[in-house]
Formats: C-alpha cells, sequence, structure tokens
C-alpha cells in the first residue's frame, strides 16, 4: 500500500541520516591526506615563475597519456589518489544503503524494546488479522518511540568506524609525496615556458659544509639549513644539494653578501652570526639560520702549592713543593715555569732568571707538574727571595693564547739585625737593607692579586707594609737632593739643629788636629753652607728626573697609605723608569750660583701688552657631547618615517658590533636591521632602541654662580642687615 510504503520509507530516511553522520568522519580522514598532497603541489608549483592552478594540471592530465616533467608529474598522483577515493566513497555509500534496506527492522527490534519485536512487520504485508492488529499499534507508536537518539544508538552499534581505509590513504599519499620530492625536473608551467628554466632556491635546497681547524681535532660533517654551533676559525660552505640550480646570495647578519652559484659560497667563522638566502631576483629566502661560535678559550692555569701568592720559609727549611694544573679545550702548545732569584740588598741587588719546560701528558689537553725541590737546587741563600710565574700558551695557529699567573714568591729570611740606630727613637729599629722599586712593584701586584681573599685588617697592614718600604727608598734618593734623614745612620746632622759652632754648641774639639788650622777643624767638625758643597752635585736636567722619581714614589706611597695598591702601580712604575734613567746620567761639576730673572725689554715696559699672560678668569666649563654624530643622526632618524641617511645600514652594523656585547643581544639587533632594510617600519623602534642602549649618559656639569651676592648687592636689595 503507498501509505505503508511512506511509513517504510519515513523509518528508513531517519536510519540512513544517522548512518551518514555516523560514517562522514571516516570518510573526511581518508580524503586529508589526499588534499594534503594536492596543497603540496600547488605549493611546488606557485613556487616557479608562473602560477599552476589545478584546472591546468587537469587539462595537462587530460591531454597527456603519461606523466610529464611539468605540471601533470606533480598533480598526477594526487589526482590518481582522489579518483581512488571517489570510488571506494561510491562503493562504501552503496553497501551502506542496502545494509540499512535489509536489516532495519532487526536493528529497530534490537534498539527499541517498545516495538515488541514486531518491526518486521513494518517491512512485509501481515497476512493473518492479528498481524495487521500488531502492525497497527506499531505504525501509531513508532514514530513517537523511534526517536533521533535511538537512531544515533543505533549507527552507533550497527556502523563501525574502520580504520584500514585511513592507514592506506596515508600510506598511498606518503608515497606519492616521496615520489613528488624525488622528481629533480621542474615544474612545467604551460606550453610556453621555456626548457631549462628553473626555479629560485629555498632553504631546503641548501646543504652546509663545515670543517674544523685543524688543531681542534674535530670531524668535518654536513648538515640541511638550520641552527648549528662550529668551533672558532671552522671554513663554512654553503652548497646546492642539486646540480643546475639558479644561483642566489647568501646574507650574513653583519651586512656581508656570499654569491652562491654552482661553486659553494664560503665564510669563515669568527663570531656568532646568522644567514639568509635570497634568490636571484632578490627575493628573501625568510628564515633566519643562526650559526653559534664556540670561542677558542685561553689556557686555564693554576698553581696548586704553594697555596699563598707570598710564602715565608721557616728557619731549617730544605725543600719546597711546587704543583702546577694546565687545562685547555683543544690542546697545551707550551707550559714553563719561570723563576726568578733575588739576593742582595737594597739598589745593589742582582736577579737571575731561568726557564723549565713543563714536561706533556698523555692528554695533550692538560698538564699536571709538580716537583719537590731542595733549595740548593733552586739556589737559594738567606735572604734571598725567589719570584715565579707559569706561562702557557695553546696550540691555536697565527695569534695563540697566552696565559701568564700571579708572580708567587718564596722568601727565606736572613740574619735579624739587633742594633739600633743611636740618632733615633729608642723604639725605631734600623732597617736592614733597602728593597728595590722594582721589588716594591713586584709586592704591590701580587697584593691586587690575593686582595680578594683577604681581610680588611690583613689588607691593610701589607698596604702600610709596603708604603713603608716606598718611604724608606724616597729618603735614600732624598738625600741627593739635599734631603736629610736619620734613619739610615748618617753622621750628618739636620740644618735646623742649630749653628753655633763654638764648644757651647758641642763642636768643641776632643782631640788633636792634623794641622791645628781652623780650616782643618771646620772641614772636620763644621756644617758648609757655602757652594762648595755643589761641587759634586748632579746637572739641572739630572736632578729634573731625580725629583720626578720623588714624586712618583710619594704619589705611590700616598695611594698605598690610602689603601689603593692599584692606583700605586702607575707612580711606581714612573719612578722606576726615572730610576733607570738615572742610572744612565753623568756626574758633571756645576758651580751654583743665585736665580736672576731675565731683564725685561724696555720697548714692553709699562705698555699693558699682556698677550701671552694667562687671565686669572675661570672659564665656564662645558658638557663633553659624548654621543657621536653618526649615532645622533641615524637615532634621530628612526624616529620618523621618512628617509634614511644613506649608508644607515653600514654604520647601524658598525655600531652594534664596536658597542653591543654579548650574542644574544647582537643578534637581535642585527635581525632588526634587517627588518628594517627590508621595508618595516614597526621595527625602526626595536632598532632605535637598540641603539639608544648603546649611548652613555654625559657627566654633570657644575655651573658657577654668575653674579657674586656682595654686601652692596644686599643693600640695594633692601637685605642688609641692622
Amino acid at each position: 500500500m503507498p501509505a505503508d510504503a511512506d511509513f517504510r520509507s519515513t523509518v528508513q530516511r531517519r536510519l540512513w541520516r544517522a548512518v551518514l553522520l555516523r560514517r562522514a568522519p571516516l570518510w573526511a580522514a581518508a580524503l586529508l591526506p589526499v588534499l594534503l598532497l594536492f596543497a603540496s603541489a600547488a605549493l611546488r608549483s606557485t613556487s616557479s615563475t608562473t602560477p599552476t592552478t589545478a584546472a591546468a594540471a587537469a587539462g595537462a592530465l587530460a591531454t597527456d597519456s603519461l606523466p610529464g616533467p611539468g605540471v601533470d608529474a606533480i598533480f598526477f598522483p594526487s589526482i590518481i589518489l582522489l579518483t581512488a577515493w571517489l570510488l571506494w566513497l561510491a562503493f562504501d555509500v552503496r553497501a551502506l544503503r542496502r545494509r540499512v534496506a535489509a536489516e532495519w527492522p532487526r536493528w529497530l527490534d534490537a534498539a527499541v524494546p517498545a516495538l515488541e519485536d514486531s518491526s518486521a512487520l513494518l517491512a512485509t504485508e501481515p497476512a493473518t488479522p492479528v498481524a495487521r492488529l500488531q502492525r497497527a499499534r506499531l505504525q501509531e507508536r513508532i514514530l513517537d518511540v523511534l526517536r533521533a537518539d535511538d537512531c544515533r544508538a543505533i549507527a552507533r552499534t550497527r556502523i563501525r568506524l574502520a580504520v584500514l581505509p585511513i592507514v592506506a590513504s596515508l600510506l598511498c599519499a606518503a608515497s606519492a609525496y616521496a615520489w613528488q620530492q624525488s622528481q629533480a625536473a621542474p615544474v612545467r608551467q604551460g606550453p610556453k615556458s621555456a626548457p631549462g628554466k628553473t626555479r629560485p632556491p629555498a632553504s631546503g635546497d641548501i646543504v652546509l659544509r663545515v670543517t674544523p681547524p685543524a688543531y681542534t681535532k674535530a670531524a668535518p660533517f654536513e648538515a640541511d639549513a638550520g641552527d648549528i654551533q662550529v668551533p672558532q676559525h671552522s671554513q663554512v660552505r654553503w652548497c646546492h644539494k642539486r646540480a643546475g640550480e639558479l644561483p642566489a646570495t647568501i646574507e650574513l647578519s653583519d651586512g656581508q653578501t656570499l654569491a652562491l652559484a654552482q661553486d659553494c659560497a664560503t665564510w669563515t667563522a669568527t663570531e656568532s652570526l646568522f644567514w639568509r638566502l635570497r634568490g636571484a631576483a632578490g627575493n628573501a629566502g625568510g628564515s633566519r639560520h643562526n650559526i653559534r661560535v664556540t670561542i677558542d678559550q685561553a689556557p686555564q692555569v693554576s698553581i696548586l702549592a704553594p697555596i699563598e701568592a707570598i710564602q715565608v720559609l721557616a728557619a731549617g727549611t730544605q725543600s719546597v713543593q711546587l704543583a702546577v694544573a694546565v687545562r685547555d679545550d683543544y690542546g697545551i702548545a707550551r707550559a714553563s715555569l719561570h723563576l726568578t732569584l733575588a739576593r742582595g740588598s737594597g739598589e745593589n741587588i742582582r736577579f737571575s732568571d731561568r726557564e723549565l719546560p713543563l714536561p706533556q701528558s698523555p692528554d695533550p689537553r692538560t698538564r699536571n707538574w709538580q716537583k719537590n725541590w731542595s733549595l740548593a737546587e733552586l739556589g737559594m741563600e738567606p735572604g734571598d727571595e725567589l719570584y715565579f710565574f707559569v706561562r702557557a700558551t695553546d696550540n691555536a695557529p697565527g695569534q695563540p693564547h697566552t696565559v701568564q699567573t700571579a708572580t708567587y714568591t718564596l722568601r727565606l729570611p736572613g740574619p735579624q739585625s739587633e742594633s739600633l740606630d743611636s740618632s733615633a727613637l729608642s723604639t725605631m729599629v734600623k732597617p736592614q737593607s733597602l728593597r728595590s722599586q722594582r721589588q716594591i712593584i713586584i709586592d704591590t701586584e701580587q697584593l691586587l692579586a690575593d686582595a680578594p681573599r683577604l681581610s680588611a685588617a690583613t689588607l691593610r697592614e701589607r698596604s702600610e707594609s709596603i708604603a713603608s718600604d716606598q718611604s724608606r727608598l724616597r729618603l735614600r734618593y732624598g738625600q741627593f737632593l739635599g734631603e736629610e734623614s736619620t734613619l739610615f745612620g748618617d753622621d750628618e746632622h739636620s740644618h735646623g739643629d742649630g749653628h753655633d759652632h763654638g764648644a757651647e754648641a758641642g763642636h768643641a774639639p776632643s782631640g788633636g788636629f792634623k794641622d791645628g788650622s781652623m780650616a782643618s777643624i771646620v772641614a772636620e767638625f763644621g756644617h758648609k753652607h757655602d757652594e762648595t758643597d755643589n761641587a759634586t752635585i748632579f746637572d739641572p736636567k739630572t736632578k729634573e728626573v731625580l725629583r720626578r722619581a720623588l714624586k712618583a714614589m710619594w704619589d705611590a706611597e700616598k695611594q698605598l697609605r690610602a689603601m689603593a695598591p692599584k692606583a700605586a702601580l702607575s707612580p711606581e712604575y714612573e719612578a722606576l723608569d726615572a730610576i733607570k734613567e738615572l742610572q744612565q746620567a753623568e756626574r758633571v761639576y756645576l758651580h751654583r750660583t743665585a736665580f736672576v730673572p731675565p731683564a725685561i725689554k724696555e720697548e714692553k715696559r709699562l705698555t699693558g701688552d699682556v698677550v701671552g699672560a694667562q687671565s686669572t678668569r675661570r672659564a665656564q666649563g662645558v658638557a663633553d657631547d659624548k654621543v657621536p654624530q653618526d649615532v645622533r643622526e641615524l637615532v634621530q632618524a628612526l624616529a620618523s618615517s621618512g628617509a634614511l641617511p644613506a649608508l644607515w645600514s653600514r654604520s647601524a652594523r658598525e655600531i652594534i658590533a664596536a658597542r653591543i656585547g654579548g650574542d644574544e643581544h647582537r643578534l637581535a639587533a642585527q635581525r632588526a636591521v634587517q627588518d628594517v632594510e627590508d621595508g618595516c617600519t614597526d621595527c625602526r623602534a626595536v632598532l632605535r632602541a637598540y641603539l639608544r642602549a648603546t649611548l652613555t649618559e654625559p657627566g654633570v656639569v657644575l655651573q658657577a654662580q654668575p653674579q657674586s651676592d656682595s654686601v652692596f648687592r644686599q643693600a640695594w636689595r633692601g637685605k642688609e642687615q641692622p
């Protein structure tokens, strides 16, 4: 009957809709790899000179029986897979429709208990009155009982999601994609495309070949375009993976450009940077790839024994231990122990140097050495000092790194002197010997090396001790300019002791004289103040050098008293240079005369001519402009959206290389330069911030008061106090 047929079709449509919703995810999942393959083919075609559409690919497939080297070769696997998917979809839909038409009564009986297992009466014509009555009852209730949730539950139970079609689609798409990638021929864009013309290379078509330096003993390696890390001084080459690619340009972050043609582009790694690829038409490759350079570090040298920088050997010591450890990242070429033995006192001190190479170890990157030395082997006697340090050089070619440790001191005290200076205070012990200016410099440098490990009290004590040595040496040299000191037991007295040369002044004769003349008495006991005391004095040039040495010694002593040994090193070296110059001076006779100023020329007297005279007024200080002109102009230009100065990128890169430290900040600033070069207006603010960070604030200049507030001005303003 027509009414029964419509009723059955309504029930089947509800079930068929639920089955389609259940099966649709499987169809979509199987279609997704095919669509991705189509997208990959489209990207390969659009990367050529003229874009290619899918319609052109279909036309090419229709006209060519076999895939050629053009668009049809790229889209052929995708079209085959799409055709296979459509055939499978049609077969699956037909099978599901047949299954629903044949099994829907059984599905309803199992899922809806209210139908009382009588759903088969709805599919066929009942033969008995009881069956017709039951069918009428089912027709009245089935549309109310069979809801959408029941249909979806039936579809979930009866229609299972198969994994095999998805796996098959993935495998076929992967095989087709691999076949596409293996095709070396370029994409054909149409019948008018020129034969042999290729697309510009991409970063994926580049391979990097890295050859580390021979002294690192690292093996060469190859890497695809990406971030890599190489040793310093490595040779990096950019090469095409396949022959026949168009020429391109490798653009480095420091502004260099390397031509990449049939031959590889070569660069020597000196600092970390990034690169990107530009095609023949100048289009940017887009992605940037970092090349991190591992800097060749200098050797690390440590003296394990003795621990203290200045070690005073106890009386009776017969031997001393020296232990050294040297380590480098690649290899040690030379390592030696330098010994300097100081013997003597004052300026009559003698130095003897010798150098001992440290033996090699099985590992070329380390050298560990220790030895117990007897004092006889070192040549030390009581009162001697031994200075030693270790110098190591790595195996880097060209300019190897050389490291030298701080100077260590072994001091073997001599016998103590118990005599006191009769002319000094009773508590002041007469100094045994003077330390030379060179020894004072060595002590100061050692104090600087030990300062981080010393307490404040120990630092002050050692600084005061060196200052005392500098003071004694200064007083000793000061005697050559007429300064008098009783610290060294001189027999002369000072000029302020009084000059009554009679017996009551302590100059009475106590014994016989050679000739009894007054001249001999004065010569033996008197105090000469005439010109003849300058008969053996130095010439003015030598005295000037001596004054410079004394001034430098005094400046060094002041800095040492103030616990500033670093600031004392410069005047100490100045004093040493002056002493060396004094040792080469000649002693001449110079008759001392009074100073007579030159006469003023009569034509200039009372003329008021002050040409060449220094003004007594102080000029107002002007703040120093520490901002370079090129940086100022570039920062101001980046603040606007107008045109930038000529060669601005070169100036920006030079500023970044000279003023920005650290690889991360420097590379970020160089990225900003490239972005601005590419036309990014918003990136100007980023580059401007990096350039402004390189500037330092100028110092504050104190402004003088322009007018003086005198008593007259106060009275004039009514501020005079009653």
